[in-house]
């Protein structure tokens, strides 16, 4: 039975199960159905749909057509129109700018280069489209007045703002006071700002469209006059303040220091206004190399680059030429200085000469890229002051060896003769201008030596010449002491110049540089010196040479003399007397200038008299040679010491 029951039961559960798939399996039928009843009518509404899209599509391309033909029509219009506007305004342009090209570029460039660039247009479109059209010689000539104007503005530019450089700024530029520690490098404004812009801007138009080079002339010719102008201005400073500079002026100021103490200092006088134009020159020499710089730097800016070289060169000739032109007159003067022996007056050229050589780097790099002309004229001035610069020096030395004897000329108390100090002064002054000196000397030898070691063969020629000079002058001094009658002032006279010359020697680089070549100089002076004082007390033997034992007669103590023998010893005492007497009266007005030399030759002196007289006291003490001894034994030793002690003593 109860497998029966489960059978039925299965039955029933399969037969639930059939009927609920049956009913899943009718409602999808019925959704099928639904959907394509849906699908279809989706398919009727897009085919409808499309239908309408066709119909307007067919309706709109047409449209759009049409449209596009009438845009593309507009567009050709209106370009028309803007053609037909732009073709018009040149035939306006003449008018349009007349005003302004009338009134001129003044206070408003950029607006009348802004005409200039309408009417060169229409020039453009007139001969590329209507050449033959009167307009085009309407705005020809507008072209040509406004290029005319511009010319005009930048020539009244140039010469309103373009003025010479003050003195004191161009000192300042080129470092005139030497106090400063460093010197600032300062700029030279030559132009407004402003201004410079403008010239730069009509510059650039002319270059590029003007088709013109006369502006370029323009600006050389005013920018000349300035340059020229601001050294003359620095000349004329130096030469209105000449009267207070001359006691500061380093030309002054270096020949006073190597001016011999014994000398007394000059006032400011010829010499000193001569040093203030030497001085002068040299600076002017230093601002145009400064002021030169400058202008090139100047013009990089305003000239077109191909023309910069040529313009510079034009600009710089006229205060180039005028410098060459002082430099040459100062080699002149100095020719005609030598032709009157005036050698002192040739030493104007040494701080020039070496100024000029110092700056010639400077000058070579400013000069650069012009005409050979321009750059061979300051090694021409160079070469030309070195050659009247060594012929001076040479017949210097000459003149030291040829200067006459000339008795009226000779000191009476035998101190030191001009042509000594003169020619010592001379040689002192060359120690500030050693290379200079040295290479003037160079420049007239041919030798090979020259060329190598410049410095060192020129130092050795230096000190070559000064030793000829000296040996010039020390043949001419023996010369001229044979005037002198009385031997010991003539040796007095060698011995006080041997002994300056010695002193000024040794106070002063002088001898360093001799002994470059001549190592022994300064021993054989003192050599001639120690001569010259033995040859003075040789003076004194007339007077010692009365004290001498010779013919003194021997005797004993009591002993009477014969009168031969008091007469003897009288004599003895009259000679030494009188010729004390002479000697020291002559000789006190003679003249040792050296303290210690005077000291020196006094004392030595004194020592040998006293003590020749105290041994002739000694020895005639015990002798009866006359009843009045007071009247032979006139001096004490003492007193004769004393009166040694006011040899050369004018005062005395």
């Amino acid at each position: 039975m109860i497998p029966t029951e489960e059978a039925s039961a299965r039955k029933r559960e399969i037969e639930e199960k059939l009927k609920q798939e049956q009913e899943t399996l009718s409602f999808i039928r019925e959704s099928l159905e639904k959907s394509d009843q849906l699908t279809k009518g989706m398919v009727s509404i897009l085919s409808s749909f499309e239908s309408r899209l066709m119909q307007l599509e067919n309706s709109i391309i047409p449209v759009h057509k049409q449209t596009e033909n009438l845009q593309r029509l507009q567009e050709n219009v209106d370009k028309t129109l803007s053609c037909m506007d732009h073709v018009i305004s040149y035939y306006h342009v003449a008018k349009d700018t007349d005003k302004i090209i009338r009134e001129g570029p003044a206070g408003r460039l950029d607006e009348y280069l802004s005409c200039i660039a309408k009417i060169q247009k229409a020039v453009e479109y007139f001969q590329d489209n209507n050449p033959d059209s009167p307009e085009l010689n309407t705005v020809k000539a507008r072209f040509e007045k406004g290029k005319e104007l511009l010319e005009a503005e930048f020539r009244s530019l140039l010469m309103r703002y373009s003025k010479p450089v003050p003195p004191i700024l161009i000192l300042d530029a080129i470092g005139g006071d030497e106090d400063m520690e460093v010197q600032e490098d300062v700029m030279l404004e030559h132009l407004p700002e402003a201004v410079l812009q403008d010239i730069i801007c009509i510059s650039a138009w002319l270059v590029e469209y003007g088709r013109n080079q006369d502006f370029m002339n323009v600006y050389f010719q005013v920018r000349s006059s300035q340059l020229d102008r601001s050294i003359k201005g620095l000349k004329e400073h130096f030469r209105k303040n000449s009267a207070t500079s001359a006691i500061h002026s380093p030309a002054v100021q270096a020949k006073r220091k190597e001016t011999p103490t014994k000398k007394a200092p000059k006032r400011p006088g010829k010499d000193d206004v001569l040093d203030i134009e030497i001085d002068s020159y040299i600076h002017c020499i230093s601002a145009f190399v400064k002021l030169a710089q400058s202008e090139y730097a100047l013009l990089t800016e305003i000239i077109p680059e191909h023309h910069q070289k040529k313009t510079f060169d034009s600009l710089i000739q006229e205060a180039l030429d005028n410098l060459m032109l002082e430099g040459d007159n100062i080699v002149s003067a100095a020719r005609r200085a030598i032709v009157r022996h005036d050698y002192s007056a040739v030493l104007t050229i040494f701080p020039i000469l070496r100024h000029l050589k110092q700056t010639k780097p400077d000058f070579d790099v400013t000069l650069q890229g012009t005409a050979a002309s321009t750059k061979n004229k300051l090694p021409a001035l160079i070469t030309s002051m070195e050659t009247i610069g060594a012929k001076a020096l040479e017949e210097f030395a000459d003149s030291i060896k040829n200067d006459p004897d000339k008795e009226y000329n000779m000191p009476k108390d035998g101190t030191v003769h001009e042509l000594t100090s003169n020619a010592i002064l001379f040689l002192q002054q060359l120690l500030d201008f050693q290379e200079t000196a040295g290479a003037m000397l160079a420049s007239q030898e041919n030798s090979s030596s020259a060329n190598s070691y410049s410095s060192e063969f020129s130092r050795r020629l230096l000190s070559t010449y000064i030793y000829k000079v000296l040996g010039n002058l020390q043949l001419n001094l023996s010369n001229k002491a044979k005037v002198y009658e009385d031997p010991a002032l003539r040796a007095v006279f060698l011995h006080n110049n041997y002994n300056y010359i010695l002193k000024s020697l040794e106070k002063s680089e002088l001898i360093q540089l001799v002994a470059v070549t001549h190592k022994k100089v300064e021993s054989s002076y003192r050599e001639l010196i120690e001569q010259e004082i033995q040859n003075y007390q040789r003076s004194w033997l007339k007077v010692t040479e009365h004290l001498t034992e010779r013919n003194i007669p021997a005797f004993l103590p009591g002993t009477k003399l014969k009168d031969k023998e008091r007469q003897i010893i009288k004599d003895k005492f009259k000679g030494f007397n009188d010729g004390l007497e002479e000697l020291c009266k002559i000789q006190k007005g003679w003249a040792v200038p050296d303290k210690e030399q005077r000291d020196a030759i006094r004392h030595a002196q004194k020592r040998v008299v006293s003590e020749a007289y105290k041994a002739f006291l000694q020895r005639c003490a015990n002798i009866s040679f006359t009843k009045n001894p007071e009247k032979y034994r006139r001096y004490a030793p003492e007193q004769v010491e004393e009166m040694i002690d006011k040899l050369f003593d004018t005062s005395a």
